[in-house]
């Protein structure tokens, strides 16, 4: 079976936005078969449509390491209509982008979402006001403390957008607590680049945090200019296709989280 996503969505490895816009430029296919399933395999859970495994973009099995991700994954290509919208399928593409990207390169993927640890979000705060000097403290210092205690990680932190250089230790303390699992530092890239945050990913990998509150922390300083400007709606529209892509991505930690086995 050709590779619908090659053609529609590109070969954008851990991009989703990238592969959204892609998707935009290009016609999508006619949906052609009747049922979208699952298949137990050595390697995992392939996804099959009418029985005929489907590929990725670099004509790997489209598989799953869990049934439940590999169910969700089909119930994405079940739920398409007259055509195939890769928009509407935000596991299936960081499936594609593990397996095709991730797989045989997790030191490179880990390496990139550890570049964060000497810039993140949660260490530049605001100057002022007040009330938005307290509400960064209040999302953000409680994971700077979990990282000092649990990983002694102790990272210093900024007024304004300066850059301050990071202590090594801490960024290899940070690093050292990363998982391995090719599927779970895929979605952590993904977590870590919407978010900008390593730290806050790092929180949802251990269940330091869950979903709403890494989404709602690293929104604060975004939420707090909604609250006073309005938001319109071709940010509004980027943003949701942001959050479509987190719970994506934080659907496969949990999944492979040892709390969610």
């Amino acid at each position: 079976m050709r590779e619908l996503f090659d053609e529609v969505a590109g070969k954008s490895m851990l991009d989703p936005e990238e592969a959204v816009r892609r998707t935009t430029r290009t016609s999508l296919p006619k949906r052609f078969y009747t049922t979208a399933a699952i298949s137990e395999t050595p390697d995992g859970f392939a996804i099959t449509l009418d029985g005929r495994n489907v590929k990725t973009p670099t004509r790997n099995a489209l598989a799953a390491p869990t049934r439940d991700l590999a169910e969700a994954i089909a119930a994405e290509w079940q739920a398409q209509q007259e055509l195939i919208d890769p928009t509407t399928m935000p596991l299936t593409r960081l499936a594609n982008s593990v397996i095709d990207g991730v797989v045989g390169r997790i030191d490179a993927v880990t390496d990139d979402v550890a570049k964060y640890f000497g810039s993140d979000l949660l260490f530049y705060r605001a100057g002022h006001p007040d009330e938005l000097i307290a509400r960064e403290a209040q999302h953000w210092d409680p994971v700077l403390f979990w990282a000092a205690e649990e990983f002694g990680a102790h990272f210093i932190l900024a007024e304004g957008i300066i850059h301050v250089d990071q202590p090594e230790p801490a960024i290899e303390a940070a690093r050292a607590a990363l998982p391995q699992h090719p599927w779970s530092i895929g979605a952590l890239h993904v977590v870590t680049t919407i978010t900008g945050s390593a730290l806050l990913a790092l929180a949802l990998a251990h269940g330091r945090l869950d979903p709403d509150q890494v989404w709602a922390a690293a929104h604060v300083d975004e939420d707090w200019n909604i609250a006073r400007w309005g938001l319109d709606d071709e940010v509004a529209a980027r943003r949701a296709a942001r959050q479509v892509e987190f719970q994506a991505a934080a659907q496969v930690v949990a999944a492979l989280s040892p709390r969610g086995s």
